[in-house]
């Protein structure tokens, strides 16, 4: 037995836990937590900005992938700690849970709640140096993986006063260091709506053409909703926006209603986008049902005999904006994403109550034109539920009324099922063939189902390219969406590598973001990558490539072994008709030698605003997207 006493029970001083555990502090090594390092101390800065001292940041992506982030607040506190007995500054850096942020004066409202965002940061760099400009001089310190290299000094006399941390992220850490600078600007704009007069600058230095974007908005949500609705047809032009403060907190809307099907709402508590939602955005949404059923009702146009409308009624094409700034929010679980602060619910019901029939009152042409929108959709739901009914399987595993096309998997337990969505009878019939039956449903697809962006959901029922997703599945779409009814926990989409696949893919995407957001949050969507080449000789195993670099490497390989280009048969796959059942089973549907992409939504802001770009009724940011990207299309098949 390996010893196992006192001696084996081990102390995580200083920082050293960030460095052994990062994925506890950042989420993940990949891309996405390299960012995150980026967002952790420009929301320092914009805690700074919602304090009322700072309006300007400026971000650099310098060469070799350092990152600076300098602001004009007031500067990170300099002088010696009562406690600790270092600089403030150093504690901020050094220490985990500590921060101005925990009910002292220094800040009103902040995102930044645990106090670790500095010191994480600190913790998984190579180094740090952190200027501060406090109106008596400059002063930096240096870091190096979380420790002191170089002491608190003086730098030089300054009288203006900011905050200046520039680090480079540890390579012995993160996966990669190369920063991406559209993720990033999309995060800073995104920041920059919600501050109104904030300027977010974001420089790339890292080309000889270095390219330097600016987020300004000085109309803060009512930019963010005309920038979100640029390609929908707004139903009024005006946005309604309105901003109040009540019980210490502070609630600002903007809304607005377009021509769409699908709701697009985003919450935000003290900066966080709250992806989960909360108590701020139920109170939103059962303010904005009663205040439109109470108006229809004052003016007569709800009748006595019609029903209420319904929450989905009231939201059908609006595009929202909810940000509340609390001073004590309550998250639930350390991700920040969903809000429990109970007393929110009451106040932003309360305030959409007053603000939003003050406005109706004073637009009634507005109020008119929203309530036709409602009332339309009200009719679309029934019909959508009477179509629904129709269709409906009796029990989750009842399979008399599966898809007819669907072969289904031996497994019941839902946990280890998979179902391929296939492009093509031909494809679907290979996948049949070559499947574990075990565990793996193949639901082959043909030709082209509708755009959801553009139909209700009674439409989707009516659809018989989409009804054996939906039947298949049987978790329902919509408000009636259950996840726990899910019959597959792996959906994978499997197309032809060409542009009718992409397609095909990009539809499906569109339904399941659009009627079955759940499966995208939850990570139950997958995209099969079959090879797009083939590689065989006489005499030498079939070689299988899955994009142009991996085809390049193999060939070197080969190449460092005698065997030349020209002496192989290279095969480019069209689609997956052309491969048998057994090379589709080999190369693509295996387990054990198969590469699947996860679907997951990092950011759906730009996902919403990209699904209505690309399958929304209007045609001019379409093409204006198609001319900014056409550059960077590889193998299009014509």
């Amino acid at each position: 037995m390996a010893n196992y006493d006192e001696t084996q029970i081990q102390v995580l001083e200083g920082l050293e836990a960030v460095r052994k555990r990062p994925g506890m502090y950042i989420g993940s090594v990949s891309e996405r937590g390299l960012h995150h390092l980026v967002y952790e101390i420009v929301d320092n800065s914009v805690d700074e900005a919602l304090a009322g001292y700072c309006n300007e940041i400026n971000v650099e992506i310098l060469p070799g992938d350092l990152i600076s982030v300098q602001d004009n607040g007031r500067g990170i506190p300099l002088g010696i700690h009562p406690k600790m007995g270092i600089p403030a500054v150093e504690v901020v850096y050094t220490v985990l849970h500590a921060g101005g942020k925990f009910g002292g004066e220094g800040y009103k409202v902040s995102g930044g709640l645990h106090g670790v965002g500095a010191s994480v940061v600190n913790a998984l760099s190579e180094n740090v140096t952190v200027e501060v400009c406090n109106g008596d001089g400059l002063f930096a310190i240096s870091f190096c993986r979380g420790k002191v290299v170089e002491g608190l000094h003086k730098v030089a006399e300054q009288t203006k006063r900011g905050t200046k941390v520039t680090f480079k992220p540890d390579a012995q850490i993160f996966d990669t260091t190369v920063y991406n600078a559209d993720t990033l600007a999309q995060r800073f704009k995104e920041m920059a709506f919600l501050n109104k007069g904030l300027k977010i600058t974001l420089w790339d230095k890292r080309e000889e053409n270095s390219q330097q974007r600016v987020f300004h908005y000085e109309g803060g949500l009512i930019s963010f909703v005309e920038y979100l609705n640029k390609s929908r047809e707004s139903i009024h032009p005006q946005v309604i926006y309105f901003e109040t403060e009540q019980n210490d907190v502070e609630v600002e809307v903007a809304f607005q209603y377009t021509t769409a099907y699908s709701e697009s709402i985003f919450s935000f508590v003290n900066n966080i986008n709250t992806i989960e939602g909360g108590t701020h955005l139920d109170g939103f949404k059962r303010g904005l049902t009663k205040v439109f059923n109470d108006y229809g009702r004052k003016f007569n146009i709800l009748k006595e005999k019609d029903a209420n409308l319904q929450g989905e009624d009231v939201r059908e094409g609006i595009t929202a904006i909810v940000s509340v700034r609390v001073k004590e929010p309550q998250f639930e679980g350390q991700t920040k994403t969903k809000l429990g602060n109970s007393e929110v619910t009451s106040i932003v019901n309360s305030v959409m109550l007053d603000k939003v029939a003050d406005f109706l009152e004073e637009n009634p042409q507005v109020a008119k034109s929203v309530l036709e929108k409602t009332l339309s959709a009200a009719r679309a739901r029934e019909a959508a539920r009477k179509a629904r009914e129709l269709v409906r399987r009796k029990s989750a595993l009842e399979s008399t009324t599966l898809p007819g096309k669907l072969a289904d998997c031996q497994e019941r337990d839902a946990s280890k099922c998979e179902v391929y969505l296939v492009e093509g009878d031909s494809a679907g019939g290979s996948a049949k063939q070559g499947r574990d039956r075990k565990f793996q449903a193949i639901l082959p697809l043909w030709g082209k189902m509708i755009n959801v962006e553009k139909t209700r959901a009674d439409k989707i029922y009516n659809n018989d390219k989409l009804l054996p997703v939906i039947i298949a599945l049987g978790a329902g779409i919509g408000n009636d969406f259950n996840l726990e009814k899910l019959r597959y926990h792996k959906i994978i989409l499997m197309a032809d590598a060409d542009v009718d696949g992409s397609h095909i893919r990009t539809l499906l995407l569109t339904f399941f973001f659009r009627y079955m957001r759940p499966l995208v949050d939850n990570g139950n969507i997958y995209i099969a990558q079959p090879p797009l080449y083939k590689l065989s000789k006489k005499g030498m195993e079939d070689i299988y490539c899955y994009n142009d670099e991996d085809l390049e490497k193999k060939l070197k390989e080969l190449q460092e072994k005698g065997i030349q280009k020209e002496n192989l048969n290279m095969q480019r796959y069209k689609g997956l008709g052309e491969m048998n059942s057994e090379q589709l089973w080999q190369t693509t549907m295996n387990p054990v030698t198969r590469t699947l992409v996860k679907v997951e939504l990092e950011d759906a802001i730009a996902a919403d605003e990209i699904f209505s770009i690309l399958m929304g009724e209007d045609v001019e940011p379409r093409r204006e997207f198609i001319e900014a990207n056409a550059k960077y299309v590889k193998n299009l098949d014509i």
